[in-house]
């Protein structure tokens, strides 16, 4: 009865992947078509022929290049800020004892619960009065505190015992000695999960960067897909948006491929200490 009641969760399960994966098998599908495949009313999984000439006229249209320089520094710029700001504040509500701690952490959850919309307005006229927009800190800068990150971080931090930090102090060891040298490497699955979330969150940020770039300069690999998809609106190339959008998605996807061990090891070490 055991066998078969894993037989089924197990179909369930490549039931419900194959769903999920189902939009990106049609993207790589239609990225190595010809449009007239596309465009046919007679649906094939498989092209006729591989077109990797789609790959080389999507590089053409748009500065890739550029593209990528300004998500990797985004990417890299919002993690490393984030870094600090949740490990300071994680620090101060796990470990620091003042009035009103609590009510004031709660205060910092319900940051979790407001929409990222409702805030659009406020940060586009404070970003507007400091001449900051189309930047690329203009994107980042509104990211660089997190509440989940926070969050996180203090219930990691909590599992500490407090018989190593009292042996830090006796050693001389402060506060950010303390969190550079045993918290932070004690809690390390929850950083690196934090991590993955926050690459991943960011590489695909879309709706504030089209708001806030006007310009190449600054603008992420998302914006760049949007900028070629309106190009295109008047005779849709549909080949061409899929190829570009592998391109994009790329990275992520190879990292998960290579190192999808680490990844969930992280996830549920980071799941069981909180």
């Amino acid at each position: 009865m055991k066998v078969n009641k894993n037989i089924y969760s197990h179909g369930i399960l490549m039931l419900a992947s194959l769903i999920i994966l189902m939009p990106f098998f049609l993207t790589l599908s239609t990225a190595f078509k010809s449009l007239p495949e596309v465009m046919t009313l007679e649906f094939k999984w498989l092209p006729e022929s591989l077109r990797i000439s789609n790959f080389t006229e999507t590089l053409d249209l748009a500065p890739w290049g550029r593209y990528y320089m300004n998500t990797i520094v985004l990417v890299v710029m919002v993690l490393g800020v984030q870094i600090v700001t949740i490990s300071l504040a994680a620090y101060a509500f796990a470990r620091l004892h003042f009035k009103g701690k609590n009510a004031l952490f709660l205060l910092f959850l319900v940051q979790m619960m407001i929409p990222a919309q409702s805030l659009i307005v406020p940060n586009y006229m404070t970003l507007s009065s400091l001449r900051l927009l189309d930047t690329i800190l203009s994107i980042g800068v509104v990211y660089f505190a997190s509440a989940y990150g926070v969050f996180l971080m203090r219930q990691a931090f909590k599992a500490v015992p407090m018989v190593l930090e009292d042996a830090a102090r006796m050693e001389g060891c402060g506060s950010l000695g303390f969190i550079l040298r045993i918290l932070l490497p004690l809690s390390k699955p929850s950083l690196i999960a934090f991590s993955l979330v926050s690459l991943t969150h960011h590489w695909n940020e879309f709706f504030w960067p089209i708001i806030v770039t006007d310009t190449p300069k600054s603008r992420p690999l998302t914006v760049g897909l949007a900028m070629l998809t309106q190009a295109t609106e008047s005779s849709p190339e549909w080949t061409l948006t899929a190829a570009a959008t592998l391109i994009i998605i790329a990275p992520l996807f190879i990292s998960f491929l290579l190192f999808q061990k680490q990844f969930i090891d992280s996830f549920i070490s980071s799941g069981i200490k909180g």
